[in-house]
């Protein structure tokens, strides 16, 4: 789990997206007045709802696991809509991640 950035990323397009998840494995996206981080951990991608703790102090998952990063992408998750067709409305932040 990371540590949202204050500025927003410069992703041109969704496709930058998909490469910048591929190297980084995490980002936070803001969308719908919500955040949620989107992740790759122990082998799954996911989404997690950052308003939501866990009993560890973690955000929990609000979204299905799946192993590919195309498949994250075109995952109805939010509200019957994927990362793909909620882009044009998000806003992208990078993860730093804490020591």
């Amino acid at each position: 789990m990371g540590l949202q950035a204050e500025e927003t990323l410069g992703i041109a397009d969704f496709d930058e997206l998909s490469n910048y998840l591929r190297a980084h494995t995490r980002v936070f996206m803001e969308v719908e007045g919500k955040t949620f981080y989107l992740t790759h951990t122990d082998g799954y991608w996911r989404a997690q709802d950052c308003a939501v703790m866990n009993d560890k102090g973690h955000f929990t998952d609000c979204s299905d696991l799946v192993p590919t990063l195309s498949e994250f992408m075109a995952l109805k998750w939010l509200d019957g809509k994927s990362v793909e067709d909620v882009y044009g409305d998000a806003k992208f932040y990078k993860s730093i991640q804490e020591d």
